[in-house]
């Protein structure tokens, strides 16, 4: 169970997670989980504008990662479905690069295929622009 604690974030409700923050950072182009402020997960994407006002932007995650330390506690599965969420409350497609959110997709198909879209050439190299630029 989760509650909204304000716009872009939400905290894990169920004891097991108790503080753990979900929120996008969208100046860093990434979805990021927190505990207190240490940043302990992140799902990496970059924003490709739609060809035209009427097509979608689309958001292209390339990579996902939770810190060791909190590994096998659920929480990647907590920052795919925050991050798929909010891109599709935002009206954007979804391109999946990372192999995390792949499995994840075809594990939870719903709400989300119908707003899935096969990568373009365009969505490849802004992910590596992305990624380069992270560093």
């Amino acid at each position: 169970m989760s509650e909204q604690t304000g716009e872009g974030r939400i905290v894990a409700g169920d004891g097991a997670h108790g503080g753990i923050e979900v929120s996008d950072n969208p100046d860093r182009g990434r979805f990021e989980l927190r505990d207190g402020d240490r940043v302990i997960g992140v799902a990496s994407y970059a924003v490709v504008p739609g060809a035209t006002p009427e097509v979608p932007a689309r958001v292209v995650f390339f990579h996902t990662e939770v810190s060791p330390a909190y590994e096998g506690q659920g929480l990647a599965g907590r920052l795919a479905a925050y991050a798929l969420d909010a891109t599709l409350a935002s009206g954007r497609s979804i391109v999946a690069l990372c192999p995390y959110i792949k499995v994840y997709l075809r594990r939870h198909p719903e709400p989300y295929a119908a707003h899935v879209l096969a990568p373009t050439r365009a969505d490849v190299d802004a992910a590596e622009r992305a990624a380069a630029a992270a560093g």
